[in-house]
């Protein structure tokens, strides 16, 4: 073992028999051990360097180590080392106090070698794997980060082509309409859908970086939310519209709700039969409008009604069906950046029904 390997031991207590002791013992079983005579020079040698665990005394003469551990605990720098207590205290009362404090563990004095030991090891395994768990986090962010900064530079750069590309196929729809078959009419058609699409797409990716980001102004108006919502469905011609009065006039973002309207319908078209039939309703209650789009697919599993709206977050849905990953996410933000909630009350097999809340 290396010294950089080696676990560093502070032993905090007043008798110097019982330091001594302690001291050898770890020192046999590889640890480099430091010692303090009090709590206050304890405070000061951890200050200095932070120890990979702490055996610490309660009977102390200036201050005890319930007082220590609690000034450890409340700073951010030290709060996460393990303190073992080792006491002669054995009261259940002394115990409860000492976990309170923040210790992890309890050893009775006269102690036994081998249990001080094996109380030792097990805390600074558990401190290391929480360690590493921490620093596999941070690296997960950090590539997390990577990946969202090259799609958004990705999508920003396809955003100018995309809008060309459909540009273009506009032209050639309007100049050789009559000169296409109706085959080739229809080819082109599904081309202007599917790049409509793919520039949706773009924009949604580049408006939940900003929503992420804080970066997005809202352009708040007062807007009647049942005109808004008649707009929406009127393209799709299977769904139907339940309001509980002729207008409901909120303050909102009116691109950005239209866009949770339209991904809300979208999905409840996509997932229902040919034959089924979406609905949207809008009520008012308690001084909350919610919006709820109700359909009749397959239906999710409890587990995933979460996971749906985080980004990349695809499910299974139905026979095989997934979600696209980003355009609940949106919603999601679109609705929180508005100050309001959104979610799903589903179960397979019964359809599902997307809402959401906005204050009135």
């Amino acid at each position: 073992m290396t010294v950089a390997d080696q676990p560093a031991i502070l032993i905090v207590d007043d008798v110097p028999e019982n330091l001594r002791l302690l001291t050898a013992m770890l020192q046999q079983a590889g640890c480099m051990v430091r010692a303090a005579i009090s709590g206050k020079r304890a405070l000061s040698a951890i200050k200095r360097a932070p120890p990979s665990l702490i055996l610490l005394d309660i009977r102390m003469p200036d201050m005890d180590g319930f007082e220590v551990c609690e000034q450890l605990k409340r700073d951010i720098t030290t709060q996460d080392i393990p303190v073992i207590f080792i006491s002669a205290l054995n009261e259940t009362d002394d115990k409860i106090h000492a976990f309170a404090a923040g210790g992890v563990d309890f050893v009775t004095k006269p102690f036994h070698e081998q249990e001080v030991l094996a109380r030792v090891k097990t805390h600074l395994e558990l401190r290391r794997q929480k360690l590493e768990l921490v620093d596999n986090y941070r690296r997960l962010k950090e590539l997390e980060q990577l990946r969202d900064s090259l799609t958004h530079m990705l999508v920003h750069d396809m955003a100018t082509p995309l809008w060309a590309l459909d540009g273009h196929l506009q032209m050639l729809e309007m100049d050789s309409a009559k000169s296409l078959s109706r085959a080739e009419r229809n080819n082109l058609a599904e081309a202007r859908a599917g790049t409509k699409r793919l520039r949706q797409m773009t924009d949604e990716m580049l408006l939940v970086s900003k929503l992420e980001a804080g970066k997005l102004t809202l352009n708040l108006e007062a807007c009647d939310l049942v005109a808004l919502a008649r707009k929406a469905i009127a393209p799709s011609g299977r769904v139907e519209l339940a309001v509980a009065a002729p207008t409901m006039i909120v303050k909102l973002d009116r691109e950005l709700i239209a866009r949770v309207l339209q991904n809300l319908l979208g999905n409840a078209c996509k997932f229902s039969p040919e034959n089924g039939r979406a609905q949207l309703s809008l009520t008012l209650a308690e001084g909350q409008l919610r919006v709820a789009v109700t359909d009749a697919g397959p239906g999710i599993a409890p587990e995933f009604h979460q996971r749906i709206f985080e980004k990349y977050g695809q499910v299974t849905i139905g026979s095989g069906c997934r979600g696209t990953g980003l355009g609940l996410p949106f919603c999601k933000l679109a609705v929180e950046a508005h100050g309001g909630r959104i979610g799903v009350d589903s179960q397979l097999g019964r359809g599902s029904t997307f809402w959401f809340t906005l204050k009135g």
